[in-house]
């Protein structure tokens, strides 16, 4: 296992600053995702990595050795691509071993581990088969033992799960960081899907015009968004604008400016603009009357949309005042509001973000 170190990188593409002076250090074993839009950074960076994209400025290195004056297959960096890049002339053996024959590895050697990759990616007995005869998912099973069969010290991965249906993503996506916690090698995951990030990663770096926008764990970033870019990027959430109103200790008063009050704890003063987030299933449907737990707030609101999708049931509704909120409750007789329909809705304030004046 070898840990990545990051320092200064930069890299502009004419007037575009793709990279702008990102400083990381990626721990050994650690799966690593750098998450973020299209345009944000995050393939470039990974490609610096790799070796196929020039460093303007700054150092990587791994285990402790600098690589970016390297050539790529000094780097001893396994690499998966979103388009896979098998090689359709050759069988799955063929392509799996190609790595090990432009090292110059022993026939007898190749040949075994050749088998041990493919055994890591469930695929024993497909050697001799060509990438036509492949599923998108053994394919991307294929890219993958390519990827390990030179035994890397660090796996780099792009967007290696953006061709395949959405139910083969979420089986992959947990394949692969099975096998990465198997083999306790050092991963980095490029994505644009938070679910995915959320669900692989110990650690995720939030990308925006080639800066971190937030670095943390994937609950840390969704529950706890250092900005408004971070909290809208990862899901939906209710952004409401407003004004302290009033301070109870650590807990505030909040009126929106379309008069509708909100209850959050921050240290925001009396007087001052902030602007709220607030997630869906933050948001729960309480019995009207209902005792009102310790700490609760509440909120009464007309549904103006149901959306049933199974496991979960979405509202938008419509608070008194004017504002507009979403809602997403597990399905149940309590979540079964019609449009037109009246509702309580309970929340903890310690769930509402509050960023200040200024926030991005």
């Amino acid at each position: 296992m070898s840990d990545i170190k990051i320092a200064g990188v930069t890299r502009s593409f004419g007037s575009v600053v793709a990279v702008n002076d990102i400083m990381l250090d990626i721990a050994a074993g650690e799966f690593f995702t750098l998450l973020g839009p299209s345009g944000c950074g995050k393939t470039t960076l990974l490609r610096m990595i790799a070796g196929f994209s020039d460093l303007d400025a700054g150092q990587i290195s791994i285990g402790g050795k600098r690589i970016d004056t390297l050539p790529p297959h000094r780097r001893n960096i396994g690499m998966v691509f979103q388009n896979y890049a098998i090689f359709p002339n050759l069988t799955v053996a063929g392509n799996v071993a190609y790595g090990l024959k432009a090292r110059k590895v022993p026939g007898d050697e190749i040949t075994k581990r050749v088998g041990e990759a493919l055994a890591l990616v469930r695929l024993e007995g497909y050697g001799e088969r060509w990438p036509h005869q492949l599923s998108g998912g053994q394919l991307q099973r294929v890219a993958i033992a390519r990827a390990l069969v030179i035994r890397p010290e660090v796996l780099l991965l792009d967007e290696p799960l953006s061709n395949l249906d959405a139910k083969l993503r979420v089986d992959m996506r947990g394949e692969i960081r099975d096998l990465q916690q198997r083999l306790g090698i050092t991963a980095v995951y490029v994505t644009h899907d938070q679910e995915e990030a959320l669900a692989v990663s110990q650690r995720i770096a939030v990308m925006q015009a080639g800066r971190i926008e937030q670095l943390g764990d994937p609950h840390e970033i969704y529950r706890r968004p250092a900005s408004l870019f971070a909290a809208q990027f990862m899901g939906t959430t209710n952004v409401i604008t407003g004004v302290v109103e009033a301070r109870e200790g650590v807990r505030a008063r909040v009126r929106a400016g379309s008069g509708d009050v909100f209850m959050a704890d921050t240290d925001a003063h009396q007087g001052e603009a902030v602007t709220l987030c607030l997630r869906p299933e933050a948001l729960q449907i309480v019995a009207a009357g209902a005792p009102m737990a310790v700490g609760e707030a509440r909120v009464e609101a007309t549904v103006t949309t149901a959306e049933f999708i199974g496991a979960l049931t979405r509202l938008d509704v419509n608070l008194r005042g004017g504002t507009l909120l979403k809602v997403a409750v597990l399905d149940g007789p309590r979540s079964s509001a019609a449009a037109g329909s009246t509702i309580a809705l309970a929340y903890d304030p310690s769930r509402v973000t509050v960023f200040g004046p200024g926030t991005a």
